[in-house]
This record gives C-alpha cells, structure tokens and sequence, in this order.
C-alpha cells in the first residue's frame, strides 16, 4: 500500500519546482492532489503533467477571494483535506536601499499573508491527524545580503508553524516548517540572474558542493506528512550549509 492512499492533499504554487515535486511525489504515493498556480493554463498543465487524480486551480494565495474558491472546489469534489503544504511564495534578492514599498508588500502578501490564511480557510476541511506543512527556508534562520525581506517573511512562517503547532495539537492537527538550503529551481535561477546583475557569482553554497534538486525536498514534505509524532518543529534540508 502506497504511503498517502486515500489522502487529500493541498500545495501552493505547485506549478514548478519544490511544489509540482512535492505534488508529483504525493501523487505517486496515492493521494488525490489539489495544486494552485497564479495562472489556470499553468496549473492544468502541471496537473495534466502529473497526471493520476490531481486537479490544478488557478488562484492567488494573497487573495482570499481566491482562497475562498479554492477551498470551495475541494470541499465540493473531495468534502475534507487531510495535507495542506503551503508552498506558495517568492522573493526578490534586493540590498536595503532598493527595497520599494510595492516590493515589500508584494513579498509579505504572498508569502506571509498568503501563508497564514491559506491554512486558516483549511481548517474547517482538516480532519484530526491531519498534517500542515509550511515551506520556509533557511533563509529564515541564516541572513545574507539582499535577502533581508525574504528572510523576514520566511523567519515569519517558521514562527507561525511554531504557534499553530501549540494551538492545533488538541485536534491532533501536526504542523511543521520545512526550510531548504539552495534548490535548483525556477526561483533559484531568478535569485542567480539577480545575484549576476549585482556582479556576485553564486556558487552551490553548501559543503556537498551542488544544490539540492527538487525532488529531494519533495522527499522532506512526505516525510512530514507522513511523521505522525513530528510537530512544531523546523526540518531543514540544506546540505550541511548551516551545520
């Protein structure tokens, strides 16, 4: 029997990187898989790519009109959630002095704003024993030059993680941040091209010498879902980066 059969799983931002791995490895594991991406052609496509019994919705995590409708399809077509993996979330790499206020409130909604409310509108949908997995980084416990509003929101979900994992345990509801050192992702090219621009060469940044693909944080989230004595805590996969 697969790991997750007969689970409903949500991720945020599945459409590319951490979050279409995490859906592909969830799917592969036997749970019905509900993904979000900004763009509906890009989340039917990511779930068509996937295939098995995943369904893409295209919503906005910042809002929660969008947030609304997706837990309105899911409540429809699956009536609970049993894995929400609030992936969903972005950042620029900029110094202090080129932060805009449209930059910092563009980063904050989505990724803490976006965060918080995507698993405030899921509680009604989770069952007891049910797993909340937040994808933070280690950005969030580590500073580095032009990352100090990134870091901030992403320092912002671990401690959300943190507290709901207090407030939710009389339901038995597990909740844990899962934080990633450098991942070959889309994200991560755009953090290198930005990184190129400032004249900064960005190496793999960690002692295993490479970046992390995907697939292997992917392996993170399963595990997570799948802890059942596991809350309240941070797992960090990051190569040895912050040893």
């Amino acid at each position: 029997m697969t790991q997750l059969e007969g689970k409903i799983t949500l991720i945020t931002g599945g459409t590319a990187g951490i979050g279409f791995a995490t859906a592909q490895r969830m799917a592969a594991e036997g749970a019905t898989v509900y993904l979000t991406g900004r763009s509906a052609d890009k989340a039917e496509a990511a779930a068509a790519l996937i295939g098995g019994d995943v369904h893409g919705i295209a919503a906005d995590i910042s809002s929660l009109d969008d947030l609304d409708r997706v837990y309105g399809v899911i409540r429809e077509r699956s009536s609970r959630l049993d894995i929400v993996v609030a992936n969903a979330g972005g950042g620029d790499l900029l110094g202090i002095g080129d932060v805009t206020e449209v930059v910092y409130d563009a980063t904050f909604d989505v990724n803490v704003k976006g965060t918080f409310f995507t698993v405030q509108k899921a509680l009604p949908l989770l069952g007891d024993g049910a797993a909340i997995i937040i994808v933070s980084s280690i950005s969030g416990i580590t500073a580095a030059p032009g990352m100090s509003v990134y870091g901030a929101t992403k320092a912002a979900v671990r401690h959300l993680a943190r507290s709901w994992a207090l407030e939710l345990a009389p339901r038995d509801i597990r909740v844990a941040a899962l934080c990633p050192g450098p991942v070959d992702t889309p994200g991560m090219e755009k953090h290198l091209r930005e990184a190129a621009a400032h004249g900064d060469v960005v190496g793999p940044t960690t002692p295993l010498g490479r970046r992390a693909d995907a697939d292997e944080i992917a392996e993170g989230a399963l595990f997570l879902a799948t802890a059942t004595f596991l809350s309240g805590s941070d797992l960090i996969l990051d190569g040895a980066a912050i040893a």
